[in-house]
């Protein structure tokens, strides 16, 4: 570990407790991963590499079901903890939802983390003939699906009058194997999301702003965004925050002997266009990108470093990774464990 690098224990440019790294990989069992078969695989093959967690996003296109996939690898694998990033509240009632996940957790002798978020991409509720209602409603459901999954993921019993869900004294069966529940994963970009989050998580997910279509904003992946997110998250969650754990996923790995010269050419992609899930709403420099939280350029030792400066700076401690570069991030968890 270098001189610069903060140990688990000292405090953040936040004044915050800094927490042990860990680190997430996942899998959707799409055509691109090589289908479902070979999803078992995929977890297996990041429980080898030292992953802590491994998630299934949840989506109607081309991807396996995140419930029953995760129902297998209770049995195909030993260690890695199993998460879902994220499930779309408007896809599952609570109640039936909250039956399914405590299962999971019994079944995999208390490895699951719950990720639940409100559901964004409106074209597969479109073409499911499901309501895609307003950002507004969306939120609501889900603060108060949360709130039912909190009582019924401790195995007790929840009467619950909302507007948008009535529970009448169903008991949460079975009693999962965590305590006093699994842990409740939610997040996102925008201040209402992000204090949702505050309210209701054990860890939140601090990702950059999308637009309604689904683009990430260039701006969003800025250092000094993602302290600003970090701040509103502190603010919202008051006496609550040391308690959270933060998360963000890395969309971009290049391993490198050339940061500033690949960081260029990332740039140079970006103004042509080369990126479609890219909004470019503003002009970043070399540094801006290689500051990043969710670009990883360099060797490992390097990207090694980069984290932890990405901890020191926003007390962010649980990286994830997409589904197509769990092997190439791999290399840098024995670089970071146990810090």
């Amino acid at each position: 570990m270098t001189q610069a690098a903060a140990t688990a224990g000292e405090l953040t440019a936040l004044g915050t407790p800094l927490r042990p790294f860990r680190f997430a990989a996942a899998g959707e069992g799409n055509k691109q991963e090589g289908g479902a078969r070979k999803f078992v695989q995929t977890a297996q093959q990041a429980e080898e590499y030292g992953y802590d967690t491994f998630v299934v996003p949840d989506h109607l296109g081309d991807q396996i079901g995140p419930i029953a996939a995760l129902g297998a690898l209770t049995q195909a694998t030993e260690k890695i903890r199993l998460g879902t990033s994220v499930l779309a509240n408007g896809f599952r009632h609570p109640v039936v939802l909250a039956k399914d996940l405590a299962t999971i957790d019994v079944l995999s002798k208390g490895r699951l983390e719950v990720g639940l978020g409100a559901g964004w991409k409106q074209d597969e509720y479109q073409a499911a003939g499901l309501v895609y209602d307003s950002p507004g409603v969306r939120l609501a459901k889900l603060d108060e699906a949360l709130t039912i999954l909190d009582v019924l993921l401790r195995g007790q019993e929840c009467t619950f009058e909302g507007k948008y869900y009535q529970v009448n004294g169903i008991k949460g069966t079975p009693r999962p194997r965590q305590g006093p529940r699994p842990p409740i994963c939610t997040g996102g970009g925008g201040p209402k999301m992000l204090r949702l989050a505050a309210k209701h998580a054990d860890i939140i997910s601090v990702v950059p702003v999308t637009t309604k279509n689904g683009k990430g904003l260039l701006s969003g992946i800025t250092m000094e965004k993602t302290i600003e997110k970090v701040n509103l998250i502190r603010e919202a969650a008051g006496e609550r925050f040391d308690q959270i754990e933060l998360n963000w996923a890395i969309t971009a790995i290049v391993i490198t002997d050339d940061r500033e010269k690949t960081a260029e050419m990332a740039l140079s992609a970006i103004d042509r266009g080369l990126h479609p899930d890219l909004e470019v709403d503003t002009k970043l420099s070399v540094e801006d990108i290689l500051n990043s939280p969710y670009v990883a350029i360099g060797t490992f030792e390097e990207i090694a470093e980069q984290i932890r400066r990405v901890r020191q700076l926003t007390s962010m401690s649980y990286v994830g990774v997409f589904p197509t570069q769990m092997d190439a991030f791999a290399p840098v968890i024995p670089l970071l464990r146990d810090e």
